[in-house]
Formats: C-alpha cells, structure tokens, sequence
C-alpha cells in the first residue's frame, strides 16, 4: 500500500512540475493549471489511502466539500480588478491553515512532549512545526492585510509608526522567536505550554500586520509575491513535521517559483526585496489632480482626433495598466485593434513585469478579450520598438511610463526600469484625471510635448476612438 501512495505521490510531483513549466508563458497558462490541479487531486487521494482511516476521511472530504462551496463561487464571480485581492486572500488562507496545522501537530503530541519518530532525533521535528507556525501566521495576517489594502478598506498609503515602526517589528520577531524557543526546549509547564505557543501565532500575526501596513499600494504585487514564497515554506515546514512528502514538495515548489518571482519583480522595481519590506513606499493612488507642472501644460485632446493620428500610424503600442482593469476596458481595446488592423497598422502591446496589482495581471487581462499571445511583448522586448511607433496608447499605466525614472535622480523611482513611451512619435494618455499613479509620484510624460491626454473612461473613450475610425 505505502508503495501505491508514493508512486502516486511522484506521480503528482511531475504534474506539479509540468503545470508550472506551462506558467511560464501565456499560451500554455490554462492547460498547465489544469495539469497542477489534477496533480493536486492525484496528492489528495493518495493522502487518503496512506491515511486507511474511514473516519478520518469522513471529515477530510467533509471539510473539501466546504471548501470548494466557498472557495469557487468568488473564483468564478470575481472581476478582473478583484483578481490581486482574490489571490491575496486564498494565499492568506493557505497560511492560516499551515498555522492551524502546527496547532494541531502541537496538540496531538502534548505540546510536542509526546513526539515520537521512527528514527532520527525529535528537535528537527519540533523546529519545523514552530516555524510553521510562525510564518504561516505571519503570512495568514500579512495577506490580509494586502487584501484590505488592494481593496481600499484599508488606505494605500504607507501606515507606520515612524522611527519606532522597524524597532517594533524587531521586538515583535524576537518574542515570537523567544516564545517558539521556550516551547521547543519543553521548560513549561503542561498548563503554560498552550499559552506560549498561542504566544507565538499572537506575536508573528501582529509582525504579518505590522510588516504589511507601512508598505504602500505600488509595491503590493512583491508583497503578495513574498508572502505566497512565504506561505510555500511554511507549507514544506509543516510537511516535515507531519513527514508528509506531498506537502513538503508542494510547498518547496511554491517557495522557490515564489521567492524567484519576487526577486525578478523587484529587480524590475531596481528596488531590493529589504526595501520594500521596510515600507514607506507608494501613495496608494490619491495624488493631486492638477493640469500643469510649473510652465508644463498638459494638452487635452479629442476621440476624433486621438482617430486621425491612429489612422495615418503604421504601428501602434498599447500599454495596458490598471486602469484598463478598473474600466474593463480591455474588449473594447481589442474592438479597436481590429479596425487599426483591418487598415493594415499593426498593434502590439507593451507589458510592463508589476503593471497592475499582480504579477501577470495584464496578460490574464487581455488574454480574456482574446488579444493574441504573440502581440504582447514583454518590457525588454519592446522598448527598442518605442523609437519606430508612430502612435503609442498609454492606458492607465501611470508609474511603469515615468520618465523620470530615467531622468530625474531625485526621484524616488529613478533607476527603475521603465518602458520608454517617450521615444514614441506621438503619446495618447487614457485618465480619468491627472492624478498621479499608484505610487503616488507625478508623470513627467504627461506634459511631454509629444504627449496629447484623452479623459474620461477608458473604455468609453477606446469606444468613441474606434467609432471615430470606422468612420474615417
């Protein structure tokens, strides 16, 4: 039998593998998800046979049933803007329960006194489960918060205590480390011991909030990054303790792809990982509405003439950002492509790596108004393409365009790689005002003078553009 169960195990490892190989590109995203959700059902039954108890399935299956009655209405329901905050909250949730695990695995063992291995010493054990705890309750309330944040319950601009903000996560990570230690040496007392380990979820949950609330909205999608790495070692932590091996491959692979993702995004950001996590980056999207900047004046344009520019253009350039979500506007984009190509101009699309709330978020976008793979580039594929565009169409990608980046060291961006809508012949900006981005800082490109600012709805304004051209 235990054969049976590892050979099933190994079997879901490979489809793990396989279905994240197919992540790594647009095309094959939906078939590699399926083949990583039917290697979890492999895992899931093989679990069950390894466990024989009848009982113990009983409620197993009772808690998936639950689980996917209120899990998969808000999968299939949820916007497109809603997406970030869908996955910051199951990821959260994938923490929680890594803690309640630990909990569990504490409970079990008589606060770890009653452990017992076939061989091998027990402290490696008793290590894993305390760090499960730890880091999946960090993670539980972290993401939570990431969650509030993105869904403007919480504002999302930096909330700190000032000077005292990193002491006091320190403080907060020293006791959650103390409490774990005088757990793990079993120098409580059987009454204390239960009060210490709740000590421990306390303390690393209030670290997670604490962590997450001075960390503004433009670097949320390395914050759910991290935290999704975060939530797979733990997961792979608590798979020690329980000596489950699908947990601990599962949770590797989640830890890995994730911390690699973080890195690559905020390296994107030409930020470090530690910078971001300290905080006090990022306005949360409220800035000033204004229509010049010193003796810049911002010129208005009209859909009409928006038209006329797209209709004489060889090549246009669409860069997609979170207003595009926020409007829905991406058929109506597609709607308007078509006509551009029907003319014979050819459209791209220029994706930046932390455009939108997440990463890959405006390729699942666009990929939902059937927008071909192929027609969306990848930033460094595309910015050598900006100097031979007639027009380029800047959608609410407000931070990810800022020349300032390139131009202006006193800028809190500069550094950060951008892509390079100004070497366009003629930029059009879709806004609903001049209000500065998520981070908070004002575009420069917005008083370019090859810079024309269309405003209103996005996917009114594509609309009112593409009937213009019909009518051309």
């Amino acid at each position: 039998m235990d054969i049976l169960v590892y050979a099933l195990y190994i079997v879901a490892f490979a489809m793990f593998i396989l279905g994240l190989s197919g992540l790594t590109a647009p095309r094959s995203a939906v078939r590699g998800n399926k083949i990583a959700a039917a290697g979890m059902a492999v895992a899931f039954v093989a679990t069950l046979i390894h466990i024989r108890e009848t009982s113990s399935w009983l409620i197993i299956i009772a808690a998936l049933v639950v689980g996917v009655i209120i899990g998969i209405p808000p999968a299939r329901k949820v916007k497109m803007t809603a997406v970030p905050q869908l996955v910051a909250l199951f990821n959260g949730v994938g923490g929680g329960t890594v803690a309640l695990i630990a909990w569990g695995e504490f409970i079990e063992s008589d606060g770890f006194t009653g452990l017992r291995v076939a061989s091998g010493p027990v402290l490696p054990l008793v290590v894993a489960s305390l760090f499960a705890a730890i880091i999946g309750s960090l993670s539980f309330w972290g993401s939570i918060v990431a969650f509030m944040k993105l869904q403007q319950i919480l504002p999302g601009h930096p909330l700190s205590v000032g000077r005292l903000q990193q002491p006091l996560n320190a403080i907060l990570f020293l006791g959650s480390i103390v409490a774990a230690v005088i757990v793990g040496i079993g120098s409580t007392t059987t009454g204390a011991a239960p009060v210490w380990f709740g000590a421990i979820l306390i303390l690393a949950g209030i670290l997670g909030v604490t962590t997450v609330l001075p960390i503004g909205g433009a670097d949320m999608p390395v914050v759910i990054s991290l935290l999704n790495a975060l939530t797979g070692l733990s997961a792979a932590a608590a798979g020690l303790a329980l000596n489950n091996i699908a947990m601990i491959v599962a949770g590797m692979i989640v830890g890995a792809s994730g911390t690699i993702l973080t890195n690559l995004m905020a390296k994107a950001m030409n930020r470090s990982i530690v910078s971001i996590v300290a905080g006090g980056f990022g306005g949360g999207g409220k800035g000033a509405a204004v229509a010049s900047s010193g003796d810049q004046i911002a010129k208005s344009t009209s859909a009409a003439d928006a038209a006329i520019k797209l209709a004489y253009a060889n090549q246009v350039i669409v860069v997609p950002g979170y207003g595009l979500a926020v409007a829905q506007a991406q058929h109506a984009v597609k709607d308007m492509a078509k006509v551009l190509e029907a003319r014979g101009i050819e459209v791209k699309y220029a994706i930046h790596p932390v455009a939108g709330r997440m990463p890959g978020h405006m390729n699942v976008l666009l990929a939902e108004a059937d927008v071909s793979y192929d027609a969306m580039k990848e930033m460094d594929d595309i910015n050598g393409e900006f100097s031979r565009t007639d027009v380029t169409i800047v959608i609410g990608a407000n931070d990810v365009t800022n020349p300032a980046a390139r131009t202006d060291p006193n800028s809190p961006i500069f550094g950060m790689p951008v892509l390079n809508v100004t070497e366009s012949r003629s930029v059009i900006v879709l806004k609903r005002s001049m209000s500065s981005g998520f981070a908070g800082i004002e575009n420069p490109l917005f008083f370019g003078p090859n810079t024309t600012m269309l405003f209103g709805d996005a996917k009114k304004s594509v609309a009112q553009v593409t009937e213009e051209l019909k009518a051309l």
